[in-house]
């Protein structure tokens, strides 16, 4: 309930919001490029576009007098990524915004000089998309969505809810450096509570399907859902789980809102509104290069009560207490 009237809230303010009409006479338009790696029509995305307008127009840019944003979006697709990154650098906007892990790398391959702003992306000095995070000392700076000992914290909370699984099937993306780094942080505390982990590839479609079908023949497992790559996937992975019963945990909010059990990550809106504050610092003079990357403030911790019902779990009332949205 609480998505369905923030989404319809902000839609109402995104329809004033006419972009396409011309600068006022005298006055540089200003043009942003942002680009998703989720689909176009995606709720997440429609969500996500008035958030980061919204937040411009407080800081003073009205959008068709001073300012016109064009969108793209790549429903996951590393060759549309890369094709929608080389049409928003031939538009030679003002700042960039890209979306999500994959996005950063075409991009830059693409501009050394347009300014770059990332949202929910992990380890940028890992993936050379910076130099340090307090000095980018490039053309790029943003926001990363997960410091990796978050992950975890995953396998913990999803033992805690479903105590008799011993084997958990990690889906990530193997090329990708969230997918690497959160495994590999999943791994570390796996051994410790006796949980044999199964990496799964997420490529496409069929080899999600294929893998964990297999995976759940054995018996006794459950699912982590990483960051980075997964988003695209998740209408897939949450049914996978419910025909299954796989018990599983997802890296943010709206996994759980869509039906999945349990979700541990970041506000996926605040990244937007911070972000629309380095794209007004940057409209105004200052360079990437000298902007902090900055990390989440807050992790929120959502449950689906109904979804646990389906798969016949009780979540205790300790993990209950902790919780910062129940789903009933």
């Amino acid at each position: 309930m609480r998505r369905r009237e923030f989404i319809t809230l902000l839609g109402g303010a995104a329809a004033s919001w006419p972009l396409a009409a011309r600068a006022q006479q005298g006055e540089r338009m200003r043009r942003i490029g942002v680009l998703m790696t989720l689909s176009a029509g995606d709720p997440e995305v429609e969500a996500r576009k008035p958030v980061f307008e919204q937040s411009l127009r407080h800081l003073g840019w009205t959008g068709g007098a001073t300012l016109s944003i064009e969108y793209r979006s790549a429903g996951g697709d590393p060759e549309s990524i890369r094709r929608h990154a080389a049409e928003l650098v031939a538009l030679a906007p003002d700042v960039i915004v890209t979306v999500g892990s994959l996005a950063p790398t075409p991009v830059l391959q693409a501009t050394r000089t347009i300014p770059i702003v990332m949202v929910n992306v992990p380890d940028p000095v890992g993936a050379g998309w910076v130099q340090s995070l307090a000095r980018p000392g490039g053309n790029a700076t943003g926001f990363i969505n997960f410091e990796y000992g978050l992950s975890g914290k995953w396998i913990e909370l999803l033992k805690q809810i479903a105590p008799s699984i011993a084997r958990v099937a990690v889906l990530r993306s193997a090329t990708s450096v969230a997918g690497i780094g959160q495994f590999a942080a999943v791994q570390s505390g796996a051994h410790s509570l006796g949980v044999e982990l199964t990496p799964v590839g997420v490529r496409v479609d069929d080899e999600i399907e294929r893998d964990v079908t297999a995976f759940a023949r054995l018996g006794n497992g459950g699912l982590i859902v990483t960051g980075g790559g997964t988003a695209s996937h998740r209408d897939l992975i949450i049914a996978l789980a419910s025909r299954f019963s796989l018990p599983a945990i997802y890296p943010y909010r709206y996994f759980a809102v869509d039906g999945g059990l349990i979700s541990y990550g970041p506000d996926a809106f605040d990244g937007f509104r911070r972000a629309a504050g380095y794209v007004d610092r940057i409209l105004r003079g200052e360079k990437p290069a000298d902007l902090p990357v900055q990390a989440p403030t807050k992790y929120d911790l959502v449950i689906n009560l109904k979804t646990a019902k389906a798969l016949g779990l009780t979540v205790p009332d300790s993990v209950l207490a902790r919780a910062d949205e129940v789903i009933e």
